[in-house]
C-alpha cells in the first residue's frame, strides 16, 4: 500500500526528470501571454484543437481504443487519432498507454505511477517528473505493458518523433497567422492553439488522476479511491466518470447514467454509424 509521504520511494534525485519539468514551465509562462494575445482566430483554434487533441486524441485514441482496445478501428484511423494525442503533449502513444495499463494493474498501491494516496500533487503532476521504474528504466518493462504497441511501425514512429511533431505543428501555427493576418495574428494562434491549448489539456488530463480520485461520488465498490466527478468530466469530454470507468474499464463508455455526459463516447457511435469503428464493447 502507498504511504502517506508526498513522494513514493522510487521518486529519488536520480530519477527526476529536469528536462521535462523545464519544458512545462516554458509552456506554462508562455501560456500566460494568452491575456495579451488575445483574438477571436485564437480562440477558434484553441477550442477546436481542444476538441480534436484532447477527446479524439487522448480520450478516444489513446485511453478507450490503444490502452484498453474499447473498439477495434483500422490501423491508418489509429494513426491519424494517434497523431492528434501527440499534438496534447502528453508523450507518445507507446509510453503513455504502458503508463495508463500500469495504473489499473497497481491502482491505489505501491507502482501506481500517480496515487493520491501520496498526495494531491503527486497524483496531479510530479509523478510526470519522475522515472517510474517500470516505464522508464530499460525498454523490456514498456514491452510488456504495451507489446501490442511495439510491434505496430506507426506508434513507434510517434513515439520517437512526437517533441519534433510539436515544433513542427506550433511553427505551422504561426506561420499560418501570420501568412493570413501578419504577425499579430501569428502570435495569437500560436499562444491559443498551441501554448494555452496545451496546458489546459495537460491539466485537465491530470485532474482525473487526482481530483477523479479525490472528490465526487461513487456509483460502483471499486477496490480504489475513483470518484465520478462532473467537472472532470466537463473539462475532459467524458473522461472525469472515473469511477464508471475503473468499474467497466474495457467499455467505451464512461458515462453510465442518463445525465453523465460523455462526448467521447457519442464520438465512438458517431464513428461506429460511419464504419469506421468495430466491435464496441459497451
Amino acid at each position: 500500500m502507498a504511504t502517506s509521504a508526498i513522494f513514493p520511494a522510487y521518486a529519488t534525485r536520480g530519477r527526476f526528470n529536469a528536462p521535462l519539468l523545464a519544458t512545462y514551465i516554458v509552456l506554462h509562462i508562455a501560456a500566460l501571454a494568452a491575456p495579451f494575445t488575445f483574438s477571436w482566430a485564437g480562440a477558434a483554434a484553441f477550442l477546436g484543437l481542444y476538441f480534436l487533441t484532447i477527446c479524439l486524441g487522448i480520450a478516444l485514441c489513446y485511453h478507450r481504443v490503444l490502452a484498453h482496445q474499447s473498439c477495434q478501428m483500422a490501423r491508418p484511423l489509429k494513426f491519424l487519432l494517434a497523431l492528434l494525442a501527440c499534438l496534447a503533449y502528453q508523450r507518445g502513444p507507446i509510453w503513455w498507454v504502458a503508463c495508463h495499463r500500469l495504473h489499473h494493474r497497481r491502482v491505489d498501491r505501491d507502482g501506481d505511477p500517480h496515487s493520491p494516496r501520496n498526495s494531491f500533487w503527486w497524483s496531479h503532476f510530479l509523478w510526470a517528473f519522475f522515472r517510474h521504474p517500470q516505464l522508464d528504466e530499460a525498454r523490456e518493462t514498456t514491452q510488456r505493458l504495451a507489446p501490442d504497441l511495439q510491434r505496430d511501425p506507426g506508434m513507434r514512429f510517434l513515439e520517437r518523433h512526437y517533441v519534433s511533431i510539436n515544433a513542427i505543428f506550433l511553427a505551422t501555427l504561426f506561420a499560418a497567422g501570420a501568412y493570413w493576418g501578419g504577425w499579430r495574428l501569428g502570435v495569437s494562434l500560436l499562444v491559443w492553439g498551441g501554448f494555452l491549448r496545451i496546458i489546459a489539456g495537460l491539466n485537465a488530463t491530470w485532474f482525473v488522476n487526482s481530483a477523479a480520485h479525490l472528490w465526487g461520488y461513487r456509483s460502483f465498490e471499486t477496490a480504489d479511491t475513483s470518484r465520478n466527478n462532473w467537472w472532470v468530466a466537463l473539462l475532459t469530454w467524458g473522461e472525469g466518470w472515473h469511477n464508471n470507468h475503473h468499474a467497466h474499464p474495457r467499455s467505451a463508455r464512461c458515462g453510465r447514467a442518463w445525465y453523465e455526459m460523455d462526448v467521447t463516447y457519442g464520438m465512438i457511435r458517431v464513428f461506429k454509424a460511419c464504419g469506421w469503428a468495430t466491435r464496441v464493447a459497451v
